[in-house]
């Protein structure tokens, strides 16, 4: 097993907080993270996502792309967590930042050379 991520998002928010956000059910919120358009890692036994992940009750535009070259690059959910907020001052501070803003088709290149 791969050890969590120990720097990373500036806060968590439970998957119930995340159904509430998005305004869907929690099975939606299983369903994105079954799909790979949402990450989620265990934390004290809890499933939780990044906050930064879900902004204006949206998940973030490029974010499932990303998660979805990452897996295809071999990366598990804490793997892909790390990279996400890998620090890189090219993307503005990281590339899970990088996605929020003008930086993402950036991020989102840089992922899919993983897979090369």
């Amino acid at each position: 097993m791969t050890e969590p991520v120990t720097t990373g998002p500036a806060g968590w928010i439970t998957l119930p907080d995340v159904s509430e956000k998005l305004g869907v059910p929690i099975s939606k919120v299983h369903q994105l993270i079954r799909e790979r358009a949402l990450l989620a890692v265990r934390r004290d036994g809890i499933r939780v996502v990044p906050a930064e992940l879900v902004a204006n009750a949206t998940v973030l535009k490029h974010l499932p792309g990303v998660l979805t070259l990452l897996h295809d690059a071999g990366y598990n959910d804490e793997e892909a967590l790390r990279w996400l907020y890998e620090p890189d001052e090219a993307l503005g501070g990281n590339a899970a930042t990088a996605l929020g803003g003008p930086l993402a088709r950036e991020a989102k290149r840089r992922a899919q050379a993983l897979g090369f």
